[in-house]
């Protein structure tokens, strides 16, 4: 595979972690910066909401933008989000950050899988996209609660800095490694992406989907108050939550893995080699 692929994985690394490390750290940022836990878990759910608003907006006005200073463009705004955040002043500045970069997040891995592709044949297209999403999985299983054990360590604004020096990496893979010229497909307008939702079986699909993440991500958000608060836990078993539920999401992704090639006459799965 193109190192170019691996820059793209650095970046999805980065991206992960410090989209959900803010779970383990919610009890410091809340009692740092003065404000209750249910605010702090607003830089969870509004992160999520900001890449669900924002990214086919910005998807679709940045459609026509060459894909490969785009990418790195993304990444620079994702990284200065991150310092941002790591220098924040108050609740409303770090809030914001995190806006800005859930947006840049949203963008960056639609931008990122064309960049993948166009570095590999079409047969490979598939496999170039799950080595750039690899870094994804990583960051759920080390990333963040690694993250978050550097948090408790030191303090809540150490892992932005960390991440910032890991987006500053893939700012610098992606100017060396990915090349001047990107064929891509350039993405629907968006109100033609809206008008999927006007398709009843879509719809339903979305709303499962939501409910299902959404009934989740609400556990998972609190999740470190509620082990130390209510079950009692001392702050260090947070990091092995954080652990077990990225090595459940990494095992239930090879699940699906080997479901989606199963070979029906055989009913043999080629993903880890069992009958």
């Amino acid at each position: 595979m193109p190192l170019a692929l691996y820059a793209l994985a650095v970046a999805t690394f980065a991206i992960g972690t410090t989209e959900f490390v803010v779970v383990g750290l919610i009890p410091g940022i809340a009692a740092d910066l003065s404000v209750s836990l249910p605010s702090a878990g607003l830089l969870v759910s509004l992160y999520a909401l900001s890449i669900t608003l924002g990214t086919p907006i910005f998807s679709a006005l940045t459609g026509s933008l060459p894909r490969r200073e785009l990418a790195i463009g993304l990444m620079v705004v994702f990284t200065a989000c991150n310092l941002s955040a790591a220098l924040a002043p108050g609740y409303g500045t770090l809030l914001l950050s995190r806006i800005v970069m859930a947006v840049a997040h949203g963008v960056f891995f639609g931008v990122g899988a064309a960049c993948a592709t166009s570095l590999v044949s079409r047969s490979r297209s598939g496999g170039a996209i799950a080595v750039m999403m690899g870094g994804l999985t990583i960051a759920m299983v080390i990333g963040v609660p690694l993250g978050s054990w550097i948090g408790q360590l030191f303090n809540w604004r150490t892992p932005f800095y960390v991440v910032a020096g890991m987006g500053t990496v893939a700012v610098i893979g992606l100017i060396w490694l990915l090349p001047h010229e990107i064929h891509y497909q350039p993405p629907a307008p968006f109100l033609t992406q809206l008008s999927l939702l006007g398709n009843r079986r879509l719809a339903t699909m979305y709303l499962l989907t939501a409910i299902g993440f959404g009934s989740t991500f609400v556990v998972f958000t609190f999740l470190s108050p509620l082990l130390t608060n209510v079950t009692g836990v001392r702050k260090e078993t947070v990091n092995i939550a954080l652990l077990l539920f990225g090595a459940a999401k990494l095992l239930e992704i090879f699940r699906v893995a080997c479901s989606a090639t199963l070979s029906a006459p055989a009913r043999r799965c080629y993903c880890c080699c069992a009958a």
